[in-house]
């Protein structure tokens, strides 16, 4: 998809949050193998393995823009390359994704296979976004399903591949992960007004409809989607509670 690094730092800082939280969870030890998976631009990767004494960490992302920014964070123990995350193999001692793997299907079937790059002793941690429910993403199915969009986008919609946390545990249970914890949070974000929930979407959400439509069609979505949100959240400033989930298991030595 065709991400742009600008629009998706627009949020940087309400972005950074939910990776705190997760980074919390990282049970800290000298000399860790580490994978980034979804690295996007890498600061964050960089924060990581700052955090991680003597850590060689590698971030991986299949967006040429992303990398592209990544590569002045590149250091002795921190490098980036252009991967996919169904693709990565090898062993680590940390398998660590911030807001990526909602993009990749069949999760009864990723979180073992990421579970199985763990190696004994290693975590698996995890965080991405459950914000599906909400009206900024049921606006955006709803309006391309209607004309003109759904004969553009020839009928298609894109489907959360997000699961519950019950499922999320059950799924590293049957892993036989120890130290399990898996919960979902809110995110309190307070944004100037509705256009501004718009921006959010448009560097994330909306990417994958913008790389099917023309740039006419773009600005028609995108001015239907304004005025639809701005009659739902006509005042300023508007609430946006954002809803994460995080996990992080261990495998056993």
């Amino acid at each position: 998809m065709p991400w742009n690094p600008d629009r998706y730092h627009q949020f940087q800082a309400q972005r950074a949050a939910p990776f705190d939280d997760l980074a919390a969870l990282v049970k800290v030890r000298e000399g860790l193998t580490v994978i980034d998976l979804g690295c996007g631009t890498g600061e964050l990767t960089r924060k990581l393995a700052d955090r991680l004494p003597g850590s060689d960490t590698l971030g991986i992302d299949t967006s040429p823009e992303m990398l592209q920014r990544a590569e002045v964070h590149v250091r002795p123990g921190l490098r980036f390359e252009k991967a996919a995350i169904e693709t990565v193999s090898g062993t680590w001692d940390l398998v660590f994704s911030h807001a990526a793997i909602h993009w990749v299907g069949d999760h009864p079937a990723l979180i073992p296979r990421l579970y199985g790059l763990v190696r004994p002793g290693g975590q698996l941690a995890v965080q991405l976004p459950s914000n599906h429910g909400h009206a900024t993403h049921r606006l955006i199915t709803q309006i391309a399903g209607e004309e003109p969009f759904r004969t553009a986008l020839g009928g298609w919609v894109r489907r959360s591949n997000v699961l519950s946390i019950e499922e999320y545990a059950n799924l590293l249970y049957e892993c036989g992960a120890e130290d399990i914890t898996v919960f979902e949070k809110v995110y309190p974000h307070v944004l100037e007004n509705a256009d501004a929930m718009a921006d959010w979407t448009s560097g994330t959400a909306l990417v994958p409809y913008f790389e099917r439509l023309s740039d006419d069609m773009q600005q028609a979505f995108m001015a239907e989607y304004r005025k639809r949100l701005r009659q739902l959240w006509p005042g300023s400033p508007v609430f946006y509670g954002f809803r994460r989930t995080l996990f992080a298991a261990t495998r056993p030595v």
